[in-house]
């Protein structure tokens, strides 16, 4: 347990180190493809907030959706690609390869849905190829080119504001 809190401090140590180095982009097409990370420790609304984002004119055979968890039991079943802190090794680098694949897909959107900042999230949100990075205010401002000041229960809350924000940048 306690190389644990070890590890995720060094994995935090990197990750700081090298968001100095983040050059901002932006989003110069409309919004397609979407890429979803979600905290699976403390919201359990992954299909509700899917529903969310299709209501909203997103197709879904374009959203993807790799979920995290703090703890995995052999009992649960898993809808989606799921990863948890053992998929990190001490030097920040990601070692299971359909997180990796997460990571390499070129989304026009990633939806960062998680507002206690763990160290792979955090990682997985850095490595991140898509074009525009929303997250939670309560993350890292350097990870997300729109935050979005709510929490993680408020899912209907977030998707409204993410989808004013998206009409305003003309993005939809």
């Amino acid at each position: 347990m306690f190389l644990n809190y070890i590890k995720d401090f060094s994995v935090k140590k990197i990750l700081k180190s090298s968001l100095q180095n983040v050059k901002s982009s932006s989003l110069s097409t409309l919004v397609q493809t979407v890429g979803l990370l979600i905290d699976a420790s403390y919201f359990s609304e992954k299909e509700a907030l899917v529903k969310e984002l299709i209501a909203n004119g997103i197709s879904a055979d374009n959203i993807k959706i790799i979920v995290y968890k703090d703890k995995f039991r052999k009992s649960d079943a898993h809808n989606h690609p799921a990863f948890g802190a053992k998929h990190i090794n001490w030097k920040g680098e990601i070692t299971d390869q359909q997180v990796n694949d997460f990571v390499n897909e070129k989304f026009d959107l990633l939806i960062n849905y998680y507002d206690v900042e763990k160290a792979i999230l955090m990682v997985v949100t850095h490595n991140s190829k898509a074009q525009f990075k929303v997250g939670f205010s309560s993350i890292d401002k350097r990870l997300n080119h729109l935050m979005i000041n709510t929490n993680a229960e408020n899912y209907k809350v977030f998707t409204h504001e993410l989808f004013r924000y998206l009409k305003i940048l003309n993005k939809l």
